[in-house]
């Protein structure tokens, strides 16, 4: 019995160190899932899919650049085929969302071998961009967003803080997207998104794991190692308890 005891133990330890560690994850703002998916599949040019008469049917890094005949224009110019927008408030600690903007336009990925039509409405969230962030008072919110405010304070209390974070894709970037190449009708190639929506990026690749990687990659690299290591011991100990149960 103190033999299963200890298993038991065993299995409580982990599950802690694996919460406490995915916990620490969570703060770094590191994405090890979304860097693995971006980073996993080989990486073709658009031109290289037109060529192919066998598509394979697993997702690919696809590379190209932006043609755009009705691109989004921002407030200071700039020619956008993704606008993503997020304003919230911290009440008691906790972050709500005042405004959810998410604007679009379909375009073509091409390269000078050829090009595919895209549209990012089916990208996963968030973009991989580096993001523009403002940081201030709550009072310093225009309508409607301080309607909106008002609003939350009234069944949430007090607003303390205000932020705007803001992601866009400008038509002269150059992207790499993770996507699945179909060939749909048989004579057209397209690409469709993967489980989870397109992941899209206009950094380069090291730049983007960077990203990925959170504010702390130390941090972030202890953390992931601490989940797994956690749920090591945690089925250890629940087969060790387990099993000892079954003997006795």
């Amino acid at each position: 019995m103190p033999l299963g005891i200890g298993f038991v133990a065993l299995a409580v330890v982990g599950i802690a160190m694996a919460a406490v560690s995915a916990l620490v994850l969570r703060s770094s703002g590191a994405s090890p899932g979304v860097a693995r998916r971006l980073a996993g599949p080989a990486e073709v040019a658009v031109g290289r899919l037109l060529d192919d008469a066998a598509l394979p049917g697993r997702p690919l890094r696809v590379a190209g650049r932006i043609r755009c005949r009705e691109p989004l224009v921002s407030g200071d110019g700039e020619r956008l085929v993704a606008f993503h927008r997020d304003v919230e408030v911290r009440i008691g600690g906790t972050w709500r969302g005042v405004e959810r903007m998410r604007e679009t336009r379909s375009f073509d990925l091409w390269d000078h071998d050829g090009s595919l039509p895209l549209d990012l409405a089916g990208a996963a969230e968030p973009l991989i961009t580096i993001p523009q962030v403002w940081r201030g008072s709550p009072d310093e919110l225009e309508e409607p967003h301080a309607s909106a405010v008002a609003r939350l304070a009234e069944r949430h209390g007090p607003a303390t803080e205000a932020r705007a974070i803001t992601r866009t894709i400008t038509v002269t970037d150059r992207l790499l997207v993770l996507a699945r190449p179909l060939a749909d009708p048989p004579a057209a190639t397209r690409l469709a998104p993967p489980e989870g929506g397109y992941l899209v990026t206009n950094l380069a690749l090291p730049d983007a794991m960077r990203l990925l990687g959170g504010r702390n990659r130390r941090a972030a690299a202890a953390a992931l190692v601490g989940v797994w290591t956690g749920m090591g011991l945690a089925v250890v100990g629940a087969i060790g308890a387990l099993v000892g149960l079954v003997v006795a």
